[in-house]
């Protein structure tokens, strides 16, 4: 057996009724008709910060400009609090003209004087981007006047960066108080859609692949999802948080000892648990992604799901057989009717390279707002929004 390319996995497969989770639903950009926008300033909160995400911009745009909006889109690349410094959207400008088929034009700020006379200069149809946000320290602090001001240039609110709704920042929360209607763009609606279907309204069996390096990143969604799944497979190399609780050799594979009692927790709750490919690992040796025994048996356990969710990597940073081979099981059960979500970069980097992320029923590009959602979570710049009639 070659340890190198082995970790172990658990899985607790077990099965009963769960009761609905009611979210309420939230109006969307597409619930505005004409005579709701046609010469309005539309204040637009998108994504700019991965310049992967910038054309799921494009849907809310095009339907603000084809009802006659007057559209000042509002985002952010870099910056929160002293993390990383913000930069210039300058650069994004001409990227998002290209996206949307219409001229951008940039503004030299988000508030004052100059940027006023900007937007009381467009007309029916046209953009202007503001500069980053996160220039402003106002920002992140939700500060009452900034937020009064930024929403000053609009007379309504669409909320389309759905990453940013676990943030209580002025320009996601903040303006939320000043303007009315305040709606969820396009993009953040298909995600709705499909993650509160996920937590709700869903086929069982239903099945939940949770990876990564640190039980600390996930516990909170492994707990709540125990409430939710029918089964649940847990992978990447947190794994060895749990196996080193139960006493199991796991050589020099990364372990969190302050986790373990919280992982012996996790394992009671799991009623029913069944363990998948448990072996143990020899002083010096290190378990880094998945072996054939183990894929084969989640390839087992999924078969009888109707629905599927999958959060994390399966293997070490840069390994990716584990993480691989899911996304190939996924693409499988997919063709043959299986509803799957994905979440999360590295998997769906490997759904991108395998070149079968267009057979998933969807891939959330939340990312952490996304487990948030998952696992109860308040979102405050969600829930600001108008509830749907």
């Amino acid at each position: 057996m070659d340890l190198h390319s082995h970790t172990y996995r658990h899985s607790y497969p077990y099965h009963k009724k769960h009761p609905s989770v009611t979210v309420t639903k939230k109006r969307s950009v597409d619930d505005l008709e004409e005579a709701d926008l046609r010469g309005k300033r539309v204040l637009v909160r998108v994504e700019l910060n991965d310049s992967s995400k910038i054309p799921a911009t494009a849907p809310t745009i095009q339907y603000l400009i084809n009802h006659g909006a007057r559209v000042i889109l509002c985002g952010h690349l870099g910056g929160h609090g002293d993390e990383v410094t913000p930069s210039s959207l300058r650069d994004v400008a001409p990227v998002l003209s290209q996206v949307i088929g219409t001229t951008v034009v940039m503004a030299s700020g988000c508030i004052g004087e100059e940027v006023e006379e900007m937007v009381a200069a467009l007309q029916d149809g046209d953009i202007v981007l503001l500069e980053n946000v996160r220039m402003y320290k106002e920002e992140v602090e939700n500060d009452h006047c900034f937020a009064e001001k930024l929403a000053s240039l609009a007379d309504l609110y669409v909320n389309d960066a759905f990453q940013t709704t676990s943030l209580a920042h002025a320009s996601t929360l903040g303006v939320t108080k000043f303007l009315r209607p305040a709606v969820a763009g396009l993009t953040m609606k298909k995600e709705l859609d499909y993650l509160v279907g996920v937590a709700s309204h869903l086929s069982r069996p239903f099945a939940a692949i949770v990876g990564g390096s640190k039980l600390s990143s996930k516990w909170e969604l492994i707990e709540a999802l125990l409430d939710k799944v029918d089964i649940l497979l847990l992978g990447g190399e947190m794994i060895f948080t749990f196996d080193k609780a139960l006493g199991r050799s796991v050589g020099s594979s990364l372990v969190e000892e302050h986790m373990f009692d919280l992982a012996r927790s996790i394992l009671k709750k799991a009623k029913d648990k069944k363990q998948v490919s448990v072996h143990s690992i020899p002083n010096g040796w290190r378990g880094v992604d998945m072996g054939s025994c183990t894929i084969y048996m989640y390839a087992c356990h999924l078969a009888v799901a109707k629905t599927i969710l999958w959060i994390g990597a399966m293997g070490a940073s840069n390994i990716s057989i584990g993480t691989d081979a899911v996304a190939k099981l996924l693409a499988e059960l997919s063709d043959k009717g299986a509803t799957t979500v994905v979440a999360e970069g590295v998997s769906i980097a490997s759904l991108e390279r395998l070149g079968v992320a267009d057979k998933m029923s969807h891939i959330s590009i939340g990312g952490v707002t996304t487990t948030a959602l998952l696992q109860g979570s308040s979102l405050p710049s969600l829930l600001a929004l108008d509830d749907a009639v």
